[in-house]
């Protein structure tokens, strides 16, 4: 038998060992070929999130970045424009996504510390404008008053009738003035700068009326029942109010077209009702004259208009502080109608006619048997104004007993005070007085006997200058 050489035994020994220890190489390769994969494999899951994130995150900085330039560019320069202009829409956000979250709290944040300090350095300069124009307007307001006086004493001291009328046009002007100036006082807060006395509610109106260009327009409808007056510390404020709401009505409406004044009385005031036929205020308009005529709210000059429309804006200050009421609404004539209403306590009182007469200009009560205010304002027995020149020596009028008048009868409380009435005279002295006295004369008329009494003023003083007194006897 031929044995194998020790040698060859050797070699194979060492090749098996090689081969197990190449196996377990292998196999252990293997393991961590595997282990490599699903690193290999778990790092690019990874990468490919991390490249996802990253590209969120850059698409929302992006976001980010174009609603930080919308706020500035587009919602900041509206917000300032709305608060100004209410009407005007502030914008949102451009995406959606953001609602509700800390972006979107943030920006907002920002548009509520620019609005509040808009707001209050608004208010700040307002303040310091209205406090300019009221020191300005009280200033030019005086002088206006004195001028306003010294136009007064010309048109006594002259007797020209050329001189006359260019000093009435003077005044006239004056008068435009000084209501524009008045009426933009009130607004910054000024006083109304004129004191008076208790004054007839008519007379007032009509004062009112002659401020305004077109005063020829305004027909007055007299309706009291008493001549009721107001008083004193509320006389030029309603003034003011009743000229600015006429002002409203003649310049929104026709030349041709006339303007109506009604003056009505109830149980615990008295109103102005003043009605015009022009174009009429929409809904929104009527709205906002409203707001303006409450008083309600602190006004700036920034929201009157460019130029600034100061008209109701000053009636509502002055209704806020004396206490009356002012109305808006569509007329029924299609046009506007404005109602002032005056409550009886404590603005208005009763005067005695007999003891403070009412002014010729004031329009006549439309009621029936009104006594005869103008036989009142004169002398007793007189019953038509002095004539120019003196007449011829008349018979006088037989002795009339003097008209007795009952004392005022008892007032329900929240009523106004009834006025002193005469008592009723007998049917044939009431027949005699109608054919004794003088026929009611028409404005016209008692214009033109006015300025004949003004004539015959005239001529008589420029006699008196030009020539030496003369003696009683000789004018015998």
């Amino acid at each position: 038998m031929t044995s194998i050489p020790e040698a060859l035994l050797w070699c194979l020994s060492a090749g098996t060992a090689a081969a197990v220890v190449l196996a377990a190489l292998s196999i252990r390769a293997g393991r961590r070929r595997a282990d490599l994969r699903k690193r290999l494999s778990a790092a690019e899951e990874q990468n490919s999130a991390t490249l996802h994130s990253n590209t969120e995150l850059t698409a929302r900085l992006r976001a980010t970045e174009a609603e930080i330039r919308h706020l500035a560019g587009t919602r900041l320069p509206d917000l300032t424009l709305a608060l100004a202009h209410p009407h005007v829409p502030v914008p949102g956000l451009l995406d959606a996504r953001f609602t509700g979250s800390e972006t979107d709290q943030a920006l907002n944040a920002v548009l509520e510390q620019v609005s509040d300090a808009i707001t209050k350095e608004r208010a700040r300069v307002d303040a310091a404008a209205q406090s300019t124009l009221r020191g300005a307007t009280t200033t030019i307001q005086a002088l206006l008053y004195q001028l306003q006086t010294a136009l007064q004493e010309m048109q006594h001291r002259y007797d020209d009738p050329n001189i006359a009328q260019d000093l009435l046009n003077a005044d006239y002007l004056n008068e435009q003035a000084l209501r524009r100036v008045q009426a933009t006082g009130v607004v910054c807060g000024a006083w109304p700068g004129l004191t008076r006395e208790d004054s007839y509610l008519a007379e007032l109106v009509v004062g009112a009326t002659s401020r305004l260009r077109g005063y020829e327009r305004v027909n007055i409808s007299n309706q009291l029942r008493d001549p009721i007056a107001v008083v004193a510390r509320a006389v030029e404020p309603i003034a003011i109010t009743v000229t600015e709401l006429l002002a409203n009505a003649l310049h929104h409406s026709h030349r041709e077209l006339p303007v109506t004044i009604t003056l009505q009385q109830g149980n615990r005031g008295a109103s102005v009702i003043v009605d015009d036929y022009g174009v009429g205020m929409h809904d929104d308009e009527i709205k906002a004259a409203m707001e303006l005529l409450s008083g309600d709210e602190d006004l700036l000059l920034t929201q009157l208009g460019d130029p600034p429309r100061s008209g109701f804006a000053a009636a509502g200050q002055l209704v806020r502080q004396y206490g009356y009421g002012v109305h808006v609404e569509p007329s029924p004539y299609g046009g506007v109608r404005a109602v002032v209403y005056i409550p009886g306590d404590p603005l208005l009182t009763v005067l005695d006619e007999s003891a403070q007469p009412m002014s010729v200009m004031a329009p006549l009560p439309h009621r029936s048997a009104v006594p005869d205010r103008s036989a009142s304002m004169l002398p007793t027995g007189s019953a038509t104004p002095p004539p120019a020149a003196a007449p011829a020596p008349q018979p006088a009028p037989a002795a009339q007993p003097a008209p007795s008048y009952e004392a005022p009868a008892q007032q329900a409380e929240g009523e106004l005070p009834r006025r002193r009435r005469r008592k009723p005279v007998s049917e044939p002295d009431e027949s005699a007085a109608r054919t004794e006295s003088a026929p009611e004369r028409s404005p016209e008329e008692t214009g033109t006997r006015w300025a004949a009494l003004q004539r015959g003023t005239e001529s008589g003083r420029a006699a008196a200058h030009s020539e030496p007194p003369r003696s009683p006897e000789g004018n015998a």
